[in-house]
């Protein structure tokens, strides 16, 4: 196995992972998000820290795409390549952020007994609303920005997927950004059809990025010329 080909593995080993964790964790925090008195209730407290610890694992994948592709992105383009990696910390931070206010809520709701029911209420709901507003500005926006429009744009210059799927990511990407843009500013609802039709061709995207590098690897592509040239290979370079 060559060393670009256990690069691929790995980063679609990465991308299947990261969907495996944060669909978990919607799982995982559903009593949470769907019980506006939920701080105030028996709760399902061993649920919500299943939630963050996936999260908190969807974080390090997340940058561990960006960071295992740099040394070959950056052969295309350095200055994007490192744009991805910062991006990818950014959402890292958003979703800490996320999974740090429903932590919180588990925490009044054990420490809090006695206290105002209904400012314990507010208190939760504003803990969810930050929430809330940490899932649009990083999974939402950064990643439409990072996975979407600039790995697409460097998978597709590169060659490494095939071009025509590539396009999914950097159509998918300022579609997602867009919505969320358009949640931000009150023109359509947090969690509407519409947002959900945004996100399909950059959902389409990242499971193909992750299934297609685990089970075929890179394609031929002149980014991969180094590791070619030490093998004594004469790489051929595929259209796309």
């Amino acid at each position: 196995m060559t060393s670009a080909r256990k690069t691929a593995l790995a980063v679609g080993v990465l991308f299947l992972l990261t969907f495996i964790t944060s669909i978990g964790a919607v799982f995982a925090y559903g009593p949470i998000l769907s019980d506006a008195n939920y701080i105030t209730g028996s709760g399902s407290d061993s649920r919500v820290f299943l939630g963050a610890f996936l999260e908190l694992v969807l974080i390090v994948t997340n940058i561990g795409c960006a960071v295992v592709l740099f040394p070959l992105l950056k052969r295309q383009n350095e200055g994007l390549a490192l744009g991805y990696v910062a991006e990818r910390i950014v959402e890292g931070v958003f979703i800490l952020i996320g999974l740090l206010s429903l932590l919180a809520i588990v925490t009044l709701r054990e420490q809090a007994a006695g206290a105002d029911a209904a400012t314990l209420v507010t208190i939760g709901k504003t803990l969810r609303a930050i929430h809330d507003w940490t899932f649009l500005l990083g999974p939402s926006f950064a990643d439409g920005i990072g996975t979407g429009a600039i790995l697409g744009y460097l998978m597709y210059r590169s060659g490494l997927v095939g071009r025509r799927m590539a396009l999914f990511g950097l159509v998918g990407g300022p579609l997602l950004v867009a919505a969320a843009v358009a949640v931000l500013l009150g023109i359509i609802p947090q969690g509407s059809a519409v947002q959900g039709v945004a996100t399909a061709p950059e959902f389409i995207w990242e499971l193909f990025l992750g299934l297609y590098l685990t089970f075929k690897g890179f394609k031929s592509s002149p980014v991969l010329a180094p590791e070619s040239r030490e093998l004594g290979i004469a790489p051929t370079y595929a259209a796309g």
